[in-house]
């Protein structure tokens, strides 16, 4: 047998006890004796949870999402329920995508609250994440799981925990279930069933989720606007399938094309290198198609939902991909608006994004004189911005990587509504003569023109991780004092919660929870983010530029950011 490290074969022979089922075993054999290096990923550490749950590489060990980590998860989850609600009847409600084995864990799971005494409701086959947020607060239940992993690649999978708001679990209690969960052997997870406490749900919640979909994301389009939109929509192999066309159909919106060779729901996604529609590559087969119709609008979603990529003709009437930014405050722009016209801003209502997002929703809340709050990555702390302030209402907020929430009857970003915002917009602005696109550029003439540009780095396992280690050490022990020729004046570093202003010295606080993130900003408004991602082997660096009050075009725009990059060494 091959050296391995003591304290790793430690953590490895207690999966190769009777308590672990005989192919588990095996694999972990077969790792010991042809996979070191596969056998040391799977088991150097804990799956962690990150910006979005947990979300990690399917197969065995401490480091994987398996049944047993997540068996252990559930297992934990359940004492704490328990215990923060002794004299309740505990109810949970659990989803799942298109992902494989995405159905096996959920029912895993599911069997593992009914063991502890939960009542469970699981759904009957996949659903949008965003359904699953609804469902918890429609079914009254205290806790709510997904199991999914979102856009990653098809290896992934994942485990997103939702409290009875309806929105991801924050700080303090994600680290109270953590000390739980880490406190508990393998061996303590309750696995025998009890069937009598699992209910299956099916049309009943899909029916109230697309109807408050409606509700919240239709703004008086006329029925012949409607009719003249031609969309074309892709579900990326993903969730969506189950509920866009839908809500669309339902909406009144009848001119649909759904490029049916991604309809059917599959966990290798087929036709495309990444389900992600961040990615231009996601959407090739959804343009194809609307160039043939001569479609206004195509719209993509993730796998399980909850964001969005757009793509509208341009001034020339080419499709143009509109990136997360852009998108989210067109949304937000025409939902103030529709306040504003409606007679419901009064000064007690607030927009949210996050603290990588563009500066230009700030921009907007204060012309629209409604209050904006800024949090960390993840749409966890956006619902907590909800949950935090009942005395204010929430009108709508985005973050860059294209999510999006409409109002707070979803407590995530929702791919759903945000759906049928975009085809309201696009068809509204058609029928009087303009576009979505021209509607873009009416904001950058009014607010100031904004780009931004975003630079992932993947680095995989053990030695990704360190080197996305090594990566945010150097920033914050070398920091820059110009980035492109312009001076820094402040350094924003979230894992200690200090902004230092560069010119004086001078340091102050953060309001803000801490987090491993770090923000230059610069004497022309240029805004430098970087931040090792919480849900893939990754560190992001995002750039924002803009032209303040001056005339400005892309093509300065873009070489600002050419500039930037060239001097991050990631050009």
């Amino acid at each position: 047998m091959r050296y391995i490290d003591p304290k790793l074969l430690e953590r490895v022979n207690r999966w190769l006890t009777p308590f672990f089922d005989d192919q588990t075993q095996h694999e972990i054999k077969e790792m010991i004796a042809h996979d070191p290096e596969g056998l040391e990923d799977s088991f150097y550490k804990n799956l962690a949870f990150g910006t979005g749950g947990m979300r990690g590489i399917m197969g065995v060990g401490d480091n994987r999402i398996n049944k047993y980590t997540l068996g252990k998860n559930t297992q934990g989850l359940s004492q704490y329920l328990k215990a923060q609600f002794p004299t309740e009847t505990i109810k949970v409600a659990i989803a799942y995508d298109c992902r494989h084995n995405s159905k096996s864990l959920a029912r895993t799971v599911a069997e593992v609250f009914s063991a502890n005494g939960i009542r469970v409701y699981l759904f009957s086959d996949l659903r949008p994440t965003p359904e699953l947020s609804f469902a918890v607060r429609h079914l009254g239940c205290q806790c709510g799981i997904v199991l999914t992993a979102s856009h990653n690649p098809p290896e992934y999978n994942g485990y997103k925990v939702y409290w009875k708001d309806g929105g991801q679990l924050v700080p303090p209690q994600d680290g109270e279930i953590i000390k739980i969960i880490n406190e508990l052997s393998y061996t303590d997870i309750q696995f025998e069933a009890n069937p009598s406490l699992i209910s299956t749900i099916d049309t009943e919640v899909d029916d109230a989720f697309a109807e408050a979909s409606v509700k919240h994301g239709s703004f008086g389009t006329s029925s012949e606007a409607k009719k003249n939109l031609k969309i074309v929509f892709t579900s990326l192999h993903g969730t969506s399938i189950t509920m866009v066309p839908k809500v669309l159909k339902q909406a009144g919106y009848t001119n649909v094309d759904v490029v049916e060779e991604q309809a059917l729901p599959n966990g290798d996604f087929p036709t495309v290198a990444s389900p992600n529609p961040e990615e231009p590559e996601a959407l090739s087969m959804a343009l194809e198609i609307a160039e043939r119709t001569g479609a206004d609008i195509v719209i993509g979603t993730d796998p399980d939902c909850d964001r969005l990529g757009i793509a509208v003709r341009n001034e020339e009437g080419a499709l143009a991909l509109l990136n997360g930014n852009q998108a989210m405050v067109v949304k937000t722009h025409f939902l103030l608006e529709q306040w504003k016209n409606a007679g419901k801003l009064n000064g007690q209502q607030f927009i949210a994004s996050t603290i990588v997002s563009t500066p230009m929703m700030r921009r907007l809340a204060d012309d629209y004189g409604v209050i904006y709050m800024e949090g960390l990555t993840g749409f966890k702390w956006i619902a907590k911005m909800v949950k935090d302030h009942p005395e204010l209402e929430f009108i709508g907020g985005g973050e860059e990587s294209f999510g999006y929430m409409v109002g707070d009857f979803v407590r995530d970003k929702d791919a759903v509504t945000a759906t049928l915002l975009a085809c309201e917009i696009a068809a509204q602005k058609k029928a009087a003569g303009s576009s979505l696109y021209e509607y873009l550029q009416e904001l950058y003439e009014n607010y100031g023109y904004y780009q931004e540009h975003l630079v992932s780095l993947v680095k995989k396992g053990k030695k990704g991780s360190e080197e996305i280690a090594d990566m945010m050490k150097a920033l914050r022990e070398n920091p820059f004092t110009e980035i492109a020729g312009s001076k820094v004046t402040r350094m924003e570093d979230y894992a200690n919660g200090t902004v230092t202003y560069v010119n004086t010295g001078e340091k102050e606080a953060l309001d803000i929870p801490n987090s491993n993130v770090l923000i230059y900003v610069t004497e022309d408004g240029s805004k430098i983010a970087a931040r090792p991602s919480g849900t893939e082997p990754k560190i992001k660096f995002y750039m924002s530029v803009n032209s303040g009050d001056a005339p400005s075009n892309s093509a300065s725009l873009q070489d600002k950011i050419d500039r930037i990059k060239k001097h991050l060494n990631l050009s």
